[in-house]
């Protein structure tokens, strides 16, 4: 299938997001890689998406699953090699599937090369520049330059031992301390960071997302903060949209369409709407959504607040509701509370997991008949389940390290997908070698093998929707109305040529809604009436 060089592919796509380590393992060593993701790519065909969004890939210590990146222009040995990519690439355009990488600009890895030489050059040294260095405050300079807090927990500061030996500067880092902070009023991180870009769009790539996209510019002097647990003065400034300006610029001088998603953390619709500019950055993560309890007022309101915020700047909206972050949501629907926050991830609270897979299909439904894009997070469409009961010693994820096991991280949305087969590994590899996270042992009735075929299974809901997705006119992209004169606790809204969507989140059922055909519903129908936590497409 050729790929339409021409269209604004991203105002309505499906992307699939690929987390690599965890995908497919073609060499059974127990750790997905790139060899495996081709192998699957006729799968994901078939799923009917648009485009994948990979995970960082790069050579890094995976200290944070790859997001510490040692080089931005190779692939990292255990995923495969940058022949191995060009491949990837390749063979996903020849099934018209665009790819779209991360780049993390915010940080790099305490092993990258200019890092390395920071620390040999010492204080004062051009090589420092282009890190966040202090020095300490109090009488030796023991004490962080500043109160602000690592997002992972503890100080953002890490004090380093000097060439001779003496304890000496601190640096800058919002997550790991081997995560050192670049710094963006260094026009050496500038110029670098367009050439990585060139290299990636010169070998295929469609887009990039932009992890940390607010966060790259601090404000002048790092002060200390009253709330060093809250939000850090560093988002919004000058700078860092004149950084998505330059790059957009980089985009826009290829003869096809490349593009840029960021990842943003901004309350503030209008704040947010200032990266979507025409001339800075595509299209944006939508958190609020994600992040949403399954109430039928409240994700309104998001609904309502998030075309509102695009609409100025004729951005088109995101959609998405797990992530490689954030707890599965089919956990997230089964509890009392079904929002998420990081500040309480609810690790181990109660769920029932037939109620939460019951709301997690009716979600898909409403999520891909939303006008814009889609992300589909891996696993997603077998419905897979929160991890949850991890042993501590396998865990991996800095959060867990660092909080002390206060928060255990997000190891647990990160477990190896299964493909096939009754027991670990499922099909994740063809040697039998166990996955560098332990699967459960209860998903065989879980895999691509079990459920393809199967109309009850999550994962043919999804391919019946993504394609329905393709061939209705009015989803994706374009407008949509509110269908009002329902019953409390239900979403009804209309998209173009006479197709309606309906989720009922009232706790009992209602009546359809005038109607002379159903296209898909997430569960059986009542006779006339959509049960509760159930949704339907309509041809009205």
């Amino acid at each position: 299938m050729a790929l339409d060089r021409n269209s604004a592919w991203w105002r309505g796509a499906a992307i699939y997001q690929v987390y690599v380590r965890s995908f497919a393992d073609s060499d059974g060593d127990g750790t997905g890689d790139l060899a495996g993701v081709r192998s699957r790519l006729p799968y994901l065909a078939e799923l009917g998406i648009d485009a994948i969004w990979f995970n960082p890939w790069y050579p890094s210590p995976m200290d944070d699953g790859g997001y510490d990146v040692a080089d931005y222009r190779d692939i990292e040995p255990m995923f495969g090699s940058l022949a191995e990519a060009e491949k990837l690439i390749e063979e996903a355009h020849n099934l018209g599937i665009r790819i779209i990488i991360d780049i993390v600009p915010n940080h790099c890895s305490d092993v990258h090369p200019w890092f390395t030489a920071a620390l040999a050059a010492g204080p004062g040294s051009p090589e420092r520049q282009r890190f966040w260095f202090r020095d300490g405050r109090g009488e030796h300079g023991e004490l962080p330059p500043t109160n602000w807090q690592s997002r992972f927990g503890g100080s953002a500061w890490t004090r380093v031992t000097e060439p001779d030996g003496t304890p000496g500067q601190w640096f800058l880092h919002l997550y790991s301390s081997r995560q050192p902070d670049l710094n963006w009023t260094n026009p050496q991180v500038h110029t670098e960071f367009a050439d990585i870009l060139r290299f990636w769009f010169n070998r295929g790539v469609d887009g990039f997302r932009i992890d940390v996209a607010d966060g790259l510019v601090k404000e002048d002097g790092l002060p200390d903060v009253d709330d060093p647990n809250g939000r850090l003065p560093y988002s919004d400034l000058d700078g860092v949209h004149e950084i998505y300006r330059e790059w957009r610029k980089i985009a826009d001088s290829y003869p096809d369409k490349r593009v840029f998603v960021g990842e943003m953390w901004l309350p503030d619709p209008l704040r947010f709407a200032m990266y979507l500019r025409p001339d800075e950055l595509h299209s944006a993560f939508n958190f609020d959504f994600l992040s949403c309890p399954w109430d039928a007022k409240r994700l309104r309101e998001v609904v309502d607040a998030t075309l509102a915020a695009h609409a100025p700047v004729n951005a088109p909206a995101t959609w998405v509701l797990s992530n490689h972050d954030v707890t599965r949501h089919v956990t997230r629907y089964g509890r009392e509370d079904t929002s998420f926050s990081f500040a309480d991830r609810q690790h181990q609270a109660p769920t029932d997991r037939e109620l939460g897979t019951k709301r997690a299909r009716a979600a898909a439904l409403l999520t891909l008949a939303l006008p814009g894009g889609v992300y589909i997070y891996q696993g997603e469409e077998l419905g897979l389940s929160e991890v949850e009961d991890l042993a501590d010693e396998v865990r991996e994820d800095p959060v867990f390290r660092r909080t002390k096991g206060a928060d255990i991280g997000r190891d647990g949305c990160r477990v190896p997908v299964p493909w096939s087969g009754t027991a670990s590994p499922y099909g994740f590899n063809t040697t039998g070698a166990a996955p560098w996270l332990p699967q459960p042992l209860d998903w065989a009735s879980s895999t691509v093998e079990a459920q393809t075929d199967d109309p009850a299974s999550m994962l043919e809901l999804y391919r019946a929707a993504l394609k329905l997705r393709h061939i209705e006119a009015g989803l994706g992209d374009g407008p949509m109305a509110w269908l009002d004169g329902l019953p409390s606790g239900v979403l009804a809204f209309s998209r173009a040529d006479r197709f309606a969507c309906v989720v009922n989140l009232s706790g009992s059922a209602v009546p359809l809604p005038p109607h002379v055909e159903v296209l898909l519903t997430s569960g059986p129908l009542d006779d006339t009436d959509l049960p509760s936590d159930t949704a339907v497409w309509l041809r009205t």
